[in-house]
């Protein structure tokens, strides 16, 4: 089931209504079933059978759990379950981008996320993260009035003192909060485009910033990834036919492909932006999962012609929605208000979350132990798709994401509807396409993919493949 740590900081009490909670969330324990009598798992645990009162009357409260008298404690159905107990996932017969990517985000009791785009629970930085909440409540924090404009400032120079070690020079009136490197992205797409501009973004790139240009009415212009970063013939062809107002781009790790750009590319991208008079956005969200901190475009052109963002959503954790913008001060005045104008300012109490969960002394250790385990992940999950015979699009061994796809196996959105009626989460190709076609190609998280579960699942659908084309 689940194991309390009697030394933890965390109360009892808290520790087993999370790992039901967690249980519940995760399908192992499905609506309708019955879990043990207080006294059975007071029992089994070493503690109060009080503790357990509070425990599964505090799940109760929440709406996980209903008692019934005389026979127990039983998992509450709850309105909006993805699942319903032994009830196969209701899937959408077509294929709509839009649609998926808002159930990636709505189903969380599916079994397995291979295919989703964040770190499990236990390898973000938990510790870090309830260390600064409890200096927050020592401290006093402040619930009334709102942030800076800007952001904690504590953060911001945090975050420029960590720039300079990559070698980007930039004061902390240079970075702008954000909700997330989403809003980031919004920020420079509205401050930079108007509608009916062409932008070039990266084929395949991140879908909810496709969505985000295309809503600002944007003209999307795809610029193939390749194995190795960017194809220069390709992104200078769209240039001098499209004449594009900005590139917004993830050259380090990139999403879905994790293919990196070295570093001669990123001389000759800077280079066609100063001659086409080009924009570029540089989404550096995996900078902190390269152990090898390369180069960015930033790095290289230090602000002129590059707006840099970034988060620690995949690092410190999703939900406290910390991003950050960094740009040249006349750039970045304009972004200010146009964060101010959409939504006032970002929250200071979990930017003061992430300021201390970053100072607390062991975040380099957390990152480098992030990047080991990624690396044995990237190993192990390229033998197990080989194996099945998948062909890998790149081998970086760092980063979330290996893109693959099988030969038998063409299309990725019906592969996805088969897998989420298995409880399964994949990362079909057509979601990432500026011009969404269907595709063999799959994203796979590797924190996620090394599992038995999606093995056995592949495995079966190449078999009735092949049973297929034999009757054929």
């Amino acid at each position: 089931m689940f194991q309390l740590q009697p030394d933890s900081p965390t109360p009892l009490v808290s520790q087993i209504v999370d790992g039901f909670r967690r249980l519940i969330a995760e399908q192992a324990l499905k609506p309708g079933a019955k879990l043990p009598s207080i006294r059975a798992f007071a029992a089994s645990k070493g503690v109060s059978v009080f503790t357990v009162v509070e425990a599964y009357d505090r799940l109760v409260a929440q709406g996980w759990l209903q008692s019934r008298a005389n026979a127990g404690f039983f998992v509450k159905r709850r309105p909006g379950d993805p699942q319903a107990a032994n009830e196969p996932l209701r899937i959408d017969p077509r294929f709509d981008a839009r649609w998926y990517l808002k159930q990636i985000f709505e189903s969380r009791a599916l079994a397995l996320k291979a295919g989703c785009g964040w770190m499990p629970q236990d390898w973000l930085f938990e510790d870090g993260v309830r260390r600064s909440l409890r200096q927050l409540a020592t401290d006093g924090a402040e619930l009334g009035g709102y942030g800076l404009p800007h952001g904690h400032l504590g953060l911001r120079r945090l975050i420029a003192e960590s720039l300079a070690e990559h070698q980007i020079s930039a004061s902390a009136d240079c970075v702008l909060l954000t909700q997330g490197s989403s809003q980031a992205l919004d920020l420079a797409a509205r401050r930079l485009l108007k509608p009916g501009d062409a932008v070039l973004v990266d084929d395949p790139g991140y879908p909810n910033l496709m969505f985000m240009l295309r809503f600002l009415g944007a003209r999307l212009i795809g610029v193939p990834r390749t194995a190795h970063g960017y194809d220069l013939a390709a992104l200078e062809a769209l240039i001098v036919e499209h004449k594009p107002r900005a590139f917004f781009t993830q050259p380090r790790l990139q999403s879905p492909t994790n293919s990196v750009a070295p570093l001669a590319q990123l001389f000759r991208v800077l280079q066609l932006a100063e001659a086409h008079d080009l924009m570029l956005v540089e989404n550096d969200i995996y900078a902190d999962l390269d152990p090898h901190a390369g180069p960015s475009l930033a790095s290289l052109d230090q602000l002129k012609r590059v707006i840099y963002t970034s988060s620690f959503s995949k690092t410190i954790s999703p939900n406290i929605r910390v991003g950050f913008i960094v740009a040249a001060p006349d750039l970045l005045e304009g972004l200010t208000q146009l964060k101010m104008i959409s939504g006032l300012t970002s929250s200071d109490l979990t930017e003061r979350i992430a300021f201390g969960a970053l100072t607390e002394g062991r975040w380099r250790k957390h990152l480098k132990a992030l990047r080991d385990r990624l690396a044995e992940k990237h190993d192990r999950v390229a033998q197990r798709l080989g194996g099945l015979g998948f062909e890998l699009f790149n081998e970086a061994k760092a980063g979330l994401y290996l893109w693959a796809r099988h030969p038998d196996l063409n299309d990725g959105a019906e592969l996805s509807r088969q897998a989420a009626r298995d409880s399964i989460m994949l990362g079909p190709g057509e979601l990432f396409l500026v011009e969404p076609r269907p595709t063999g190609w799959l994203r796979f998280n590797v924190a996620f993919s090394d599992d038995d579960r999606l093995q056995r699942f592949i495995e079966r659908e190449i078999a009735q493949h092949a049973h297929s084309a034999a009757l054929a």
